[in-house]
């Protein structure tokens, strides 16, 4: 069978998306020529507007329409504060339940050196900056990456950074040996996803983390 170029043009597209598999991208490829062409066009649009009417936020990297994102420029948050997670997906799970009220950052990744993920791929050069520039005002910062090992290893590693920074303050940096380091605990299972955690989970990970340091 001759299968036209418009079908397996798709079908390849959808198989590099993460998680698809080719006979998934089959199934949508084929499920979407039987829907009116209105709705193709939606949805064509929707994937082209998807990076053009969004950015970066500059100072916690979450993905927003303005930038500074709302919650950074959000005075009623604590600014000191700052939960390092690894996806803008888990600002949404842990922004969720309500009971988190500092702000963020956001890795866009973990380390994994299967993958050729290294911290210089992650935005922790970022994360230091932003302490150091904020050292007055940081009181806390939480490391919210998964429980697995590429977010063990991503904790352990801006630990690692973060008392080089303690032990080696920046001028006019001696607040920075007062601040805390805390990694989520009691609730999160080892292997899970922040992600995917519900609300309840969230909130004793939150409540019942621990202070952190290697």
């Amino acid at each position: 069978m001759i299968i036209p170029k418009a079908i397996s043009n798709l079908v390849e597209a959808f198989e590099r998306l993460p998680g698809i598999g080719p006979k998934t991208a089959q199934r949508l490829t084929f499920y979407l020529l039987h829907v009116p062409q209105t709705m193709l066009d939606d949805f064509a649009s929707a994937l082209t507007n998807l990076k053009k009417n969004t950015v970066l936020c500059s100072i916690c990297f979450n993905v927003s329409e303005k930038d500074p994102c709302p919650i950074c420029s959000d005075v009623s948050r604590d600014h000191s504060k700052i939960c390092v997670v690894e996806q803008p997906l888990d600002v949404l799970a842990l922004d969720r339940n309500g009971h988190y009220k500092g702000v963020y950052h956001i890795l866009h990744g973990a380390i994994s050196p299967l993958n050729n993920i290294g911290p210089d791929e992650l935005r922790i050069a970022e994360l230091l900056k932003r302490i150091r520039e904020n050292q007055q005002e940081i009181q806390e910062i939480i490391l919210a990456t998964n429980s697995n090992m590429e977010g063990e290893a991503t904790a352990m590693y801006i630990a690692r950074e973060i008392a080089n920074l303690k032990s080696h303050p920046p001028v006019g940096g001696s607040n920075l040996r007062n601040m805390k380091l805390t990694r989520l605990a009691h609730g999160l299972p080892v292997g899970g996803d922040v992600e995917y955690a519900d609300e309840v989970t969230l909130q004793r990970a939150l409540e019942g983390r621990r202070e952190y340091g290697v």
